[in-house]
């Protein structure tokens, strides 16, 4: 399956890590951070971006409320902060780490655009990125503004399937092995745990999914 917003068949830390680069090994290192430890809030001076070596990082702002507004989990090999990239000054948004032993690479703005500069693939790959990633955002905004709870959890499941779902022999169905919990499901999606069970198990009581902790079967 093809998706409008996957930045499909690329490891963004194996193309962008400056540790790959000679003229930047030798001062490069990586941080780690343990579970809910910040990388950087709303508001900080953006002159990063970062790649993620292992672990998960959340990506959210706050309401005025106070209330969390997630905007997306990432996992191994991806990229986060790059509108800095684009020029932004600030953070718009805070970036958290979900797990106990998350590895970032940092890399400086001014990295960036020097590595942009020597090599034209890299830069296309990374606008191609940064596309990508807004119509993803813009999707799911549109999602928690209009549609049923219900509605964002299929649509979500789908985006799932395309990004890391396969078709299995002999049955027809899909399978998805994917890096979530049903907390980040739930938090990406706008609702509760509670609420999002009873919704996973009306698809399951009506043979339209499976699922257990780390996989979802759509069904044929």
């Amino acid at each position: 399956m093809n998706s409008l917003w996957y930045f499909n068949d690329v490891n963004l830390f194996n193309i962008l890590c400056p540790h790959k680069f000679k003229k930047y090994k030798k001062s490069h290192q990586f941080d780690t951070y343990k579970k809910q430890d910040y990388i950087y809030f709303e508001d900080d001076f953006a002159n990063k971006v970062y790649l993620i070596d292992k672990g998960k990082v959340k990506l959210g702002y706050y309401t005025a409320d106070g209330e969390e507004v997630v905007k997306s989990i990432l996992s191994k090999g991806e990229l986060f902060g790059e509108k800095a990239i684009l020029g932004e000054e600030k953070r718009n948004e805070f970036a958290q780490s979900v797990d106990n032993s998350t590895s970032i690479c940092p890399i400086s703005v001014d990295t960036m655009h020097d590595l942009m500069r020597d090599n034209q693939t890299f830069t296309l790959k990374i606008y191609k990125f940064i596309g990508f990633r807004i119509k993803k955002l813009e999707r799911r905004l549109q999602l928690l503004l209009f549609k049923d709870t219900k509605t964002r959890l299929i649509e979500f499941l789908k985006e799932l399937c395309e990004e890391y779902g396969y078709e299995c022999e002999n049955t027809g169905d899909h399978l998805v092995k994917h890096p979530y919990t049903q907390k980040d499901i739930a938090s990406l999606i706008g609702t509760s745990r509670p609420t999002l069970n009873i919704i996973m198990n009306e698809l399951k009581e009506a043979n339209i999914i499976d699922f257990n902790r780390k996989e979802i079967r759509f069904i044929n």
